[in-house]
């Protein structure tokens, strides 16, 4: 399979050369050549989810990995369901919070440890993420205790929730987590930046977990195909997807989902009040405001790193801008979402609660409307019982963390401080 830098073409890639580089020149993203599309697409729903995902996911990776180790890597990986569950007649909601740290970024970040460890020469890698929540439990977990790989994890301070800092800044070990006084555009542009130093990407074999790599966005493609595959027959052309997005990597996998030959009819980017994609979507104008906190704190993100390579697929004519619809909701209405769907017998949370409401704005009567469970309610414990007037149970995941110490070091949003700090800590 080969891959292009989205920012300079000439940039031609293997797979597991994308894996371990993360990012191409000048920041570029890396994108396949060629989306494969599925004949058969009945029959292909029609086999298991870790069978369908290996399959899948071969059509992109070509002879670089045999078909017995490939599927060897996706059962490693998925050990956890994707369940869809029905919430009223015509909304469903993917529940992808079954993994060890509750949250849709275990697809991706267990799969890409699966690629490094199979891809690796032994050379020492470094692994630097900016998570605005949940990426850093997924990928502090994927890689926790891997011979050979450091973590460094980057997060902005006081920006998210309690429980989801405990998750992944109490493990310590190969896990190295940092609080830095910033917003989580901050946290990405010092990675960016590291990117950009030699010292640090050559120095430290740096690596990026992010939602640009593309073993983590491959993976992601998966859980689309489950979800249509637990739809009847008759429902699945009629499905509208509702995606609570922050840094776009979810609706990206999803894009890449409808092109391979999914029956899905068209998509919703469901922001909170970081609206740059639906302002976009209105008015072609791309202007991002600072960031802003909200109760949906994973999609506190400005800037989205994927974004490009929606552009690239409408660019190459693989998708149609038009089957994607922007929507902001704000945090009365993201509350008033999840009051909604406790009223109809579903806990959730606000970022689910974001897109259920932009679904519900749209969604017309011969539709059915499937909205992305990205997390685990009780990762939003204290939101959602503020909300609901209710406890949340905390299941043995959150349980076992909630009175560990967090070990994070703090650090401001500076890149000089960053590159001594990883130098002093992995160099």
């Amino acid at each position: 399979m080969e891959l292009f830098n989205l920012k300079d073409p000439s940039e031609v890639v293997s797979f597991s050369q994308a894996v371990q580089q993360g990012l191409g020149k000048n920041q570029g993203l890396f994108f396949p050549k060629n989306i494969p599309t599925i004949d058969d697409i009945d029959s292909f729903l029609a086999k298991p989810f870790n069978q369908r995902s290996a399959e899948l996911l071969g059509q992109f990776i070509g002879d670089e990995v045999d078909a017995a180790t490939l599927q060897k890597m996706v059962d490693n990986a998925f050990q956890f369901p994707a369940p869809v569950s029905q919430v009223s007649d015509n909304v469903y909601s993917l529940e992808l919070y079954h993994g060890p740290t509750l949250a849709f970024k275990d697809f991706g970040a267990r799969f890409m440890a699966q690629c490094l460890a199979q891809f690796s020469d032994k050379e020492k890698i470094t692994i630097l993420t900016a998570t605005s929540g949940d990426t850093g439990a997924a990928v502090a977990h994927a890689f926790y205790g891997l011979k050979g790989i450091d973590v460094v994890i980057l997060y902005p301070k006081g920006m998210i929730s309690s429980l989801q800092e405990k998750l992944f800044c109490t493990l310590g070990e190969n896990i190295h987590t940092v609080e830095v006084d910033g917003d989580f555009d901050s946290c990405q542009q010092l990675v960016k930046d590291s990117f950009d130093s030699t010292e640090i990407r050559d120095g430290l074999h740096l690596n990026s977990a992010n939602s640009i790599n593309i073993s983590r966005l491959l993976a992601q493609v998966c859980y689309y195909f489950e979800a249509i595959a637990q739809l009847p027959k008759e429902e699945r052309a009629k499905a509208v997807i509702s995606v609570p997005s922050g840094n776009f990597g979810n609706l990206t996998a999803a894009v890449i989902a409808k092109a391979m030959g999914l029956p899905i009819k068209r998509f919703i980017a469901a922001t909170n009040v970081n609206d740059t994609v639906p302002r976009y979507l209105k008015t072609g104008e791309w202007s991002p405001n600072k960031t802003i906190a909200t109760l949906s704190n994973a999609m506190d993100v400005s800037a989205p790193n994927n974004w490009p390579r929606i552009e690239a697929m409408v660019e190459y004519g693989y998708t149609d801008k038009a089957l994607i619809t922007g929507d902001s909701v704000d945090e009365e209405y993201t509350q008033i979402a999840v009051k909604q769907l406790n009223e109809l017998g579903y806990v959730s949370e606000p970022h689910a609660g974001v897109a259920y409401k932009a679904l519900k704005r749209s969604l017309a009567d011969d539709e059915v409307g499937i909205f992305l469970g990205t997390a685990h309610p009780a990762k939003f414990k204290e939101s959602v019982e503020n909300i609901l007037g209710t406890p949340v149970a905390l299941p043995k995941e959150l349980a076992e963390v909630a009175n560990k110490t967090i070990l994070s070091d703090e650090l401001p949003a500076d890149f000089e401080a960053l590159k001594a700090y990883m130098i002093k800590k992995l160099g």
